[in-house]
């Protein structure tokens, strides 16, 4: 624990373990399989997928914390952010080229359209 005063603030800071971030990086996960099996159209399905990538970039940052001096962590999450980046472009010029097809990005309407 470190305090750290600002006048007449006192602030207490306490060490967050990496518990913490795999508990909220499950949590991000959990939202995010939830986003994606319960949307019917592109978008939200994306957005589900985004946020489990997030999750998965939370937990491999929060992996590599017990070494401070080591860019392990920060180089794998920089790579897991340009993966995220690129899959969100090619899903997007997807949902483009679908809508252009078959003007809905409704999963169960081109489904159906598909037969």
């Amino acid at each position: 624990m470190e305090l750290l005063s600002f006048g007449s603030f006192i602030f207490v800071f306490h060490m967050v373990e990496p518990l913490h971030y795999w508990i909220l990086s499950a949590v991000l996960f959990s939202i995010g399989v939830a986003v994606a099996i319960s949307k019917r159209n592109a978008i939200g399905i994306l957005m589900g997928l985004e946020l489990m990538l997030n999750a998965a970039n939370l937990n491999i940052v929060a992996g590599f914390q017990q070494s401070p001096y080591s860019t392990e962590g920060q180089l794998a999450g920089l790579f897991v952010i340009a993966i995220a980046a690129a899959e969100s472009a090619l899903a997007l010029a997807i949902a483009y080229q679908v809508y252009k097809q078959f003007k809905t990005v409704s999963m169960d309407k081109i489904a159906s359209l598909k037969e």
